[in-house]
This record gives structure tokens, sequence and C-alpha cells, in this order.
């Protein structure tokens, strides 16, 4: 995980604000599409940048996001009676990813954590739905809802694992405000990679590729 900061500088602000709206508009590019398998089963890409910003900054920035884009996604949508699922299914979710990335990972790894909290997303919409229509027999499409969690969850885990493998490392360090070792440090790169890269280079140039850009993180 990458350094946590618990103030709100603009840097960070204008970055979540950046990852609310990417969030925003996948959701409203997504639900132009029909379900998959199921009424209203979707992969909920727009998590992919909820989840990156756990794992950037921490469950709060998180958890913000979600809110936002579930609120406005509604609104936008035309469909507000869809807060109550959305809304409850990410909030669950993003709890579970919480959990994991602090208890578990790396042990876990991203894709892994993705996956759990896509299934109990899933699982969560399920719930709220059989309780406030009272059809428990709606239970019976769980199994279903959770091969497509399992999809979505590997999907997203697997976007945010190849942007902190192939996104240069100065994009986190203006975005977290930290220094090349710290940001590397904090990586959530395999743990032989973190640290032969957390070793400060013996020569600037050592950073740079051959046209003069960044390497990325996990790069020799």
């Amino acid at each position: 995980m990458f350094m946590k900061q618990r103030y709100f500088s603009a840097k960070k602000i204008a970055v979540l604000a950046i990852f609310t709206a990417l969030s925003l508009i996948t959701f409203l590019i997504e639900n132009l599409f029909p379900p998959l398998l199921l009424p209203g089963a979707k992969l909920g890409l727009s998590n992919t940048f909820s989840f990156a910003a756990l794992v950037i900054y921490s469950p709060v920035e998180a958890f913000i996001i979600v809110g936002i884009r579930t609120l406005l996604g509604a609104v936008f949508a035309g469909n507000i009676s869809a807060v109550m699922y959305s809304f409850t299914g990410g909030m669950v979710s993003m709890a579970v990813s919480s959990l994991l990335i602090y208890l578990v990972f790396p042990k876990l790894s991203i894709i892994a954590v993705s996956i759990v909290a896509a299934v109990f997303h899933n699982l969560t919409q399920c719930t709220v739905y059989v309780l406030i229509t009272s059809t428990p027999s709606l239970f019976v499409y769980a199994p279903y809802l959770m091969l497509i969690g399992i999809a979505s969850g590997a999907f997203i885990g697997g976007v945010v694992w190849i942007i902190f493998r192939r996104v240069p490392v100065s994009v986190f360090e203006n975005a977290l405000g930290v220094k090349h070792s710290a940001a590397r440090e904090h990586s959530p790169l395999p743990s032989e990679t973190a640290e032969k890269a957390a070793l400060p280079a013996e020569n600037p140039s050592d950073l740079k590729t051959a046209d003069g850009t960044d390497k990325p993180l996990g790069t020799d």
C-alpha cells in the first residue's frame, strides 16, 4: 500500500475529483449496456477507481468516491430507487476490501481482495432486494451473482494491479506528495520487486527510459 495521508490537501482533492469523475463516467457508460445474465447485473467497472483510491490513500477516500458516485450515478441515470442497492453494496464491499487490505494483504493479492469484495457487493445487493420485496426465493440467484462477482473482481483487481505495475512512479509521487523511495516502499508490488525498487539509484538516469521518461513501477 502507499503512504496514507490524514489530511485533504488541494492536490489530494483534485486527484479524488478525477477518480470520482472517471468512476461516474464509467458507471453511466456501463449503464447503457444490457445486464449480464440477470436483471440489473453489471460488472461494476466503476469500482476500479474507488479500489485504486483505497490502495493509494486509505478507506476514507475510497468511501467518499463510492458515496458520491452512487448518489450522482442514480441522479444522472434517472433511477433514484437504485441508490439503496448500489450504495449499500458499494459500502459493504469497500468495508470488506479495507479489512482485507489492512489485515491480510499482501498474503492475499490485490486481485483476490477485489474478487472477495465484488462477491460481497453482489450478495449484499441481492439481500437488500430480498428484504425490500420480501421474496426470499430470489436467493436462488446468489450462485450466479457470485460468479459475476468473481469475474468482475478479477477484472477490476487486474486493472488496478496493471496500473501500479506500469504507471511511472512519479505519478504516484505527485498524487501522494512523497519522495521516490517512500512511494516505492509503500507500493503494492511483490516484496522482492518492491525491495529492489526501493534501493536508491546510483545515477538519476537509472530512473529514466531511453526517451527520458520515468520508468514504470516494477521495471528494471
